[in-house]
């Protein structure tokens, strides 16, 4: 019986002076940008929405996980991730974790789901870190293992918020949020995993922390993922 895969076999694209510098970008990025605390307010109460700050929203598996693959039992097949239409760094943090945290190898192939998550990314070259977000797919060579075995995972998004520290930088600069209007969110879930004849293979919990874009004039983006997480 084909035993799931861990953390430490999810393959990824190898690292260089490229990929070093856009992850360095992202962090800059984020820290230079979540720094507005009165603007991120503004932001998110404006058309009678409320700020997201100390929000918990809690999303059980028997309702949707979100926009990414649905519940996949034996004979089910997952539909590739597309992303929400949404303003709120909230809302799309959860449907882009949940995104990232479910794949399905009976129901496409690995350049798919890719392609897929690809299309969650900010086109604003200069922010996309689209390397983070391509290494926790698994490599070629392990999703065909995998797909030996009809491997899948499915999420569910238990909570998100604005991470502390985003919250106290935002405080300090209320105008610097304007320049790139990227935020943190921090997403705490749990993703279960199974294979051909173990339906039930196994979930453990998950977290972590991304920075998404949402400009006032555009649906929400991911820009990457942090390679911490941030409380």
């Amino acid at each position: 019986m084909r035993k799931r895969s861990s953390a430490a076999d999810r393959g990824g694209n190898p690292g260089g002076a490229s990929s070093v510098r856009r992850r360095a970008l992202l962090g800059t990025a984020a820290l230079a940008v979540l720094v507005a605390l009165a603007g991120l307010l503004a932001f998110l109460t404006r058309d009678g929405r409320t700020s997201a700050k100390g929000r918990s929203v809690t999303v059980s598996s028997a309702s949707s996980p979100s926009t990414a693959a649905a519940s996949a039992a034996p004979g089910d097949r997952a539909a590739l991730p597309v992303p929400p239409a949404t303003h709120d760094p909230i809302v799309f943090g959860k449907a882009a974790a949940s995104a990232l945290w479910s794949y399905d190898t009976r129901s496409y192939a690995q350049p798919e789901l890719l392609a897929a998550l690809r299309e969650w990314m900010t086109s604003e070259a200069k922010y996309a870190d689209t390397a983070s977000v391509d290494a926790l797919v698994p490599s070629p060579v392990l999703w065909g293992r995998m797909a030996d075995n009809g491997q899948y995972a499915t999420a569910s998004v238990s909570e998100a918020h604005f991470p502390a520290s985003f919250s106290q930088a935002l405080q300090a600069d209320p105008g610097a949020i304007t320049q790139a209007y990227v935020y943190a969110v921090t997403v705490s879930g749990q993703q279960s995993i199974g294979w051909n004849g173990s339906p039930a293979g196994g979930a453990e919990a998950r977290s972590t922390t991304l920075a998404v874009q949402c400009r006032p004039s555009q649906n929400c983006a991911l820009v990457g993922v942090f390679p911490t997480v941030s409380p």
